[in-house]
């Protein structure tokens, strides 16, 4: 068991927060405060306890410089309405200065500052000094809450932990009990469903998925590698070519295991990529040559929906198809309708699927959504993720 703020005395303590504010902008706005709605449990909690908290998180990809589009003005604004009291926000280029450490230092219990992006420093992608040494130089403590970038061995994200002591937030704690308790000890049936574009991107989930799930539903562009696998025509679907003969490895693979594999039955098929595109449903091996797969079929759709039902446990991480165009979206939707009318444990592993779930209304329905896509992903595949291998053990 790891360390929460709960097992450690912040009073009177200069304790730094990394947070994932790497929310959606556009104009300037944010379109989606998910996650920063998601770090305030831990916030709330060491301001009530007298904590002089500094959060830190990056956003986008700056690539070690200063970019004012890529500043986190935005959530510091966006933070005080939430909270309710001040967020101290400088707008530092380095991220630490001497004007930073100032503030940092007159922080009295109970207030909130707020740094800069922390990939405006080059050193923070590579867990390098000098960066790391001047971040923890601010605080006496280290609580890490970021679960969307857990997966990164950055200076914010583990690299603070080499110099202070380091616990874990309630969100990374929240993360890693609902991922953790549906892989290790699920109630079944318990099933995966995999969607997405690259079937190389997932074989090493689906294969850890393996050993642990009773079967696995498969859907989106990654479909098309399997059908191709089993020498179905494809048409101008989507094609991960290196992978193919992964694909026929897998459902080999699972068939020794005893685990089940549902592809689809039908799929929407269309001749462009493109949401007002002429489009018509075909079985899976009847796929027209000139057509190209664009969402999961109606039949499909009922196979799916009946094993959801059947479940007590789902693991869901990517779309069943091109969800993002209303006319391609009906299979993502009804897959999530599914998991909203189950009584099964649900958790939606961030990403595509967190963006589904939210855009059809659908989010509060689920036990659990992720906030990080491919933090989840690799904690699925059983990967040691260096931003919670840093958190102290009770």
């Amino acid at each position: 068991m790891k360390k929460t703020v709960r097992d450690v005395d912040v009073a009177g303590k200069k304790v730094l927060v990394r947070c994932d504010f790497n929310v959606p902008m556009k104009d300037g706005a944010i379109t989606d405060d998910f996650r920063i709605v998601s770090a305030l449990p831990t916030i709330k909690y060491l301001i009530e306890n007298n904590a002089c908290v500094i959060l830190m998180s990056h956003m986008g990809k700056p690539k070690g410089e200063p970019k004012p589009e890529l500043s986190l003005a935005p959530v510091a604004k966006r933070l005080e309405e939430l909270l309710g009291q001040e967020v101290k926000f400088s707008s530092c280029p380095t991220v630490v200065c001497d004007h930073i450490r100032e503030v940092a230092a007159a922080l009295k219990p109970g207030e909130v500052m707020l740094l800069e992006n922390t990939r405006y420093r080059v050193e923070e992608t590579k867990s390098e000094e000098p960066f790391t040494g001047e971040l923890a130089s601010l605080g006496e403590l280290f609580v890490n809450d970021a679960f969307g970038t857990a997966h990164r061995d950055h200076s914010s994200t583990a690299g603070i932990a080499r110099y202070l002591p380091t616990v874990s937030g309630f969100l990374i704690e929240k993360e890693v009990k609902f991922l953790g308790d549906a892989v290790e000890s699920p109630e079944r049936p318990f099933v995966a469903i995999m969607g997405g574009a690259k079937v190389g991107d997932k074989i090493p989930v689906i294969e850890n998925l393996m050993k642990k799930v009773d079967s696995i539903i498969i859907g989106g562009g990654m479909t098309y590698t399997f059908f191709k696998s089993m020498g179905y025509e494809i048409g101008k679907s989507i094609l991960d070519a290196d992978s193919i003969d992964l694909a026929k490895e897998l459902l080999a693979k699972a068939e020794a295991a005893g685990v089940k594999i549902l592809l689809p039955v039908d799929t929407v098929c269309a001749k462009e990529f493109d949401n007002d595109s002429e489009k018509a449903v075909f079985d899976a091996d009847k796929m027209p040559a000139d057509m190209m797969g664009m969402d999961i079929g109606p039949k499909t759709v009922e196979l799916y929906a009946k094993a959801i039902a059947e479940a007590k446990t789902i693991v869901w991480n990517g779309p069943m198809g091109v969800f993002e165009m209303p006319n391609f979206a009906e299979g993502t939707k009804a897959v999530a309708q599914a998991l909203a009318d189950s009584d099964a444990v649900t958790v939606i592993g961030g990403g595509d699927s967190a963006a589904a779930v939210e855009q059809f209304g659908l989010k509060d329905k689920m036990t659990h959504v992720s906030t990080g896509g491919g933090a989840s992903m690799e904690f699925l595949e059983g990967k040691v993720l260096p931003g919670i291998a840093c958190i102290e053990e009770k």
